[in-house]
Parts: structure tokens; sequence; C-alpha cells
């Protein structure tokens, strides 16, 4: 695991950084990743748009700033993450926004999935490649403390119930994980990771 997690760390982006490529990509019209598709890069426009809405307006509860302002040590938070992912376009937003407001304490860092199989198979869900998937990490030690993803556990809830009932992620199930991403306003997330960070 710690070749994984430090071959993935010299391959890691910044979140101005991360954001910067996926632009570039869509100006050449592609997407982030192995596979190219016109799904894809309409995806990736999609989150773009979503992820300069979410930069304005998410807010960071003053209970998570408190506990983000006393964290007793450093932090790396790796983050497994592709463009046209519409959960990490939500979600990365929110976690750029709690590791700024650390006091430096974490350190955000961004890696592609299809660029980091060695690690993505590590940090599998259910069997399957679901990103986006956060690993904390100690940066002291370079050891892994923790993972959190790829979705806050209501949104897990509401994709796992649908697929039941319906057996397909489809266009319906899409609109109706936006309303819950949207409704939430980045609160399971914040409170998720936070009670992570209090076993770390």
């Amino acid at each position: 695991m710690q070749k994984s997690i430090t071959n993935a760390l010299s391959n890691s982006y910044s979140y101005t950084e991360y954001r910067k490529l996926v632009t570039d990509l869509l100006a050449e019209g592609k997407s982030t990743g192995s596979e190219q598709s016109e799904d894809l890069t309409h995806y990736s426009s999609l989150n773009e748009t979503r992820m300069n809405r979410l930069e304005k307006t998410i807010k960071i509860t003053e209970t998570t700033i408190s506990k983000l302002q006393n964290v007793h040590k450093n932090y790396i938070w790796l983050v497994i993450s592709e463009g046209w992912c519409g959960d990490a376009a939500q979600l990365l937003p929110i976690i750029h926004k709690m590791a700024a407001e650390s006091k430096d304490k974490i350190d955000l860092k961004i890696v592609l999935r299809d660029e980091n199989p060695d690690l993505m198979n590590l940090f599998l869900t259910n069997g399957g490649k679901a990103i986006p998937k956060l690993i904390i990490i100690d940066k002291e030690k370079l050891e892994v403390l923790a993972d959190w993803g790829p979705r806050p556990k209501g949104a897990s809830e509401l994709v796992n119930n649908y697929k039941k009932e319906f057996g397909a992620f489809d266009e319906t199930i899409k609109t109706n994980l936006q309303l819950w991403y949207l409704h939430d306003k980045g609160i399971s997330t914040q409170n998720e990771i936070m009670e992570i960070m209090e076993n770390c």
C-alpha cells in the first residue's frame, strides 16, 4: 500500500491544478480518463458548471470550522477522482473548502482514477471502482488512517434503493441524486468526514 500511496502522491494535483486540467481538456473536447466519449465530455462540462457554482455557494458550518482548526496533527487528504464523475463534482468543492479551513493542517491532493489503478484497487466499494474516494493519510508517516466515499450515507441509500427497485442507474436517479445534494448543502459530507477525523 505504501508504494501505491507514494506513487499516487507523486502524480497528484492540487485542487487548482485539477480544476485547470479538467478545463483545459474540455477546451480540446476531451474529458479526463482512459475512455473518451461524447457522453463523458458532456458530463465533464456539466460538472465544470456545477463546481463553479458550488465554490461560490457551499458553506462550511461553524462547528466543522472549529473542529478543523483544532486538528492536532498534519494530514494529507488524497482524493481519487475524474472530471466526468458527478459525485466528485458535488463533493470536491466541499472537501477543498474544509481543507482550506484547517490552518494548513490538511494538504489536499487529487489523483485520477484511471492513472492510478493500483491505488484504486486498494479502495474498492463493493468490488467496484466507485469515486470519489477520500483517503486520510498521516502526513509524517504516510500511513493510511481511514477512507470515505464515494457518497454520503443518505445519497448512497437513495441510489441503492433505486437500483433495488428499478435495477439501473439511469437519468431519473441521476436527477434525484442531484436534488439530494442540493437539499443537503454539503452538511452530511462535512459531518461524516469530521466524524472519521475525530478517530484519526
